[in-house]
C-alpha cells in the first residue's frame, strides 16, 4: 500500500509542534519536500501571519535551551546562523551579558568544582570554558569566585 503524503503545510505544522524553528531552518527542512507548484516562502509567510512561526519566540527559546551551558559568543553565532536579524541579535547580547559571568561559575562548578592545582590545569580549565563561548572576563571571574561562593 501506498504511503500518504504529507502536505507541506502539515510537515510545517508538524515540526513547529515539536519545537520552534527559525524561518530560514524550516524554508530547509520544507524546500526537501517541496512538490513542482509548491510555494515555500508563501507558506512561510503564512505561517507567520498566523503566528505559528516567530522568530522572537525562536530565538527565546534557543537562549532558553542554550544559556545554562554555554557563554554569549556560542549563543549568539548560532543565532546569527540561523538568520536573526542584527537589531534582534544586539537586544539578547545586551540581555545576557549580565548573566554571562554567573553562568560561566555554574559551568566550571559543574564540570571542575575545585581550583586548578597548576598553570597547567589553570589553561585546560579556561580552555573549557572558552569552547563554551564564554569570553575572557566570564571565564577569569569563574575561575576567581572559587568552589564554595554560591550565588
Amino acid at each position: 500500500m501506498a504511503k500518504l503524503q504529507m502536505s507541506l503545510k502539515a510537515r510545517a505544522l508538524k515540526y513547529l509542534s515539536a519545537r520552534e524553528h527559525s524561518r530560514m531552518e524550516l524554508a530547509r527542512k520544507l524546500s526537501r519536500h517541496a512538490q513542482e507548484g509548491d510555494d515555500v516562502e508563501a507558506l512561510l509567510d503564512a505561517l507567520e501571519a498566523a503566528k505559528f512561526l516567530s522568530e522572537t519566540r525562536f530565538s527565546e527559546s534557543l537562549v532558553h535551551r542554550r544559556a545554562s551551558r554555554f557563554g554569549n559568543q556560542r549563543i549568539l553565532s548560532e543565532l546569527q546562523m540561523h538568520g536573526i536579524d542584527a537589531d534582534a541579535l544586539s537586544e539578547i547580547k545586551s540581555d545576557l551579558a549580565g548573566s554571562e559571568a554567573a553562568r560561566a561559575a555554574e559551568v566550571w562548578r559543574r564540570k571542575f568544582g575545585v581550583p586548578p592545582a597548576d598553570a597547567t590545569e589553570r589553561a585546560r580549565q579556561m580552555r573549557f570554558l572558552q569552547q563554551r563561548g564564554f569570553s575572557q572576563a566570564a571565564i577569569r571571574a569563574a575561575l576567581r569566585s572559587g568552589p564554595d561562593t554560591e550565588e
